[in-house]
């Protein structure tokens, strides 16, 4: 994956997917089928205020989002479209109110599905999972045809 890919895969994900924007995702990291994305805290992520510790919803969402992109980054930038079929989130640690930090890797790709494994963690404490994913995809390739008039 070239340099400018890499660029335009991150402002896709920045900018483009509108969900992404309001929470405020960003790509720390990108190669063929790996994504490193962060999540700054914003005191609207807490779902239980006597801890505080962050909302499964924003763990759940994080995760996704970055199986989503891993996928996207071993699909290829083409046109495809990637779409979540399955999420399983395990919750193993209380989220703290400070940065989150998801890793994704595709661990299978074919031609219609692709399968990825996701820990989030905080940087702080990277020994310390918080949740781990597991994220099947549906993978919609843009089929290319030739116009040959010959």
């Amino acid at each position: 994956m070239d340099d400018s890919t890499k660029a335009e895969m991150v402002r896709f994900f920045e900018d483009e997917i509108p969900f992404n924007r309001f929470l405020g995702v960003r790509v720390a990291a990108i190669s063929e089928g790996f994504v490193r994305v962060e999540l700054p805290f914003r005191a609207e992520f807490i779902g239980d205020a006597r801890r505080p510790a962050l909302h499964g919803g924003v763990l759940s969402t994080l995760c996704d989002a970055a199986g989503g992109a891993a996928t996207f980054s071993k699909v290829g930038f083409s046109g495809g479209a990637i779409s979540t079929i399955d999420l399983r989130v395990d919750y193993l640690s209380p989220g703290r109110a400070e940065l989150i930090i998801a890793e994704a890797t595709v661990v299978r790709l074919g031609n219609r599905v692709g399968v990825v494994d996701v820990r989030a963690f905080h940087p702080s404490a990277p020994e310390r999972t918080v949740a781990t994913g597991k994220g099947v995809y549906n993978v919609q390739q843009r089929k290319v045809t030739s116009n040959s008039s010959g």
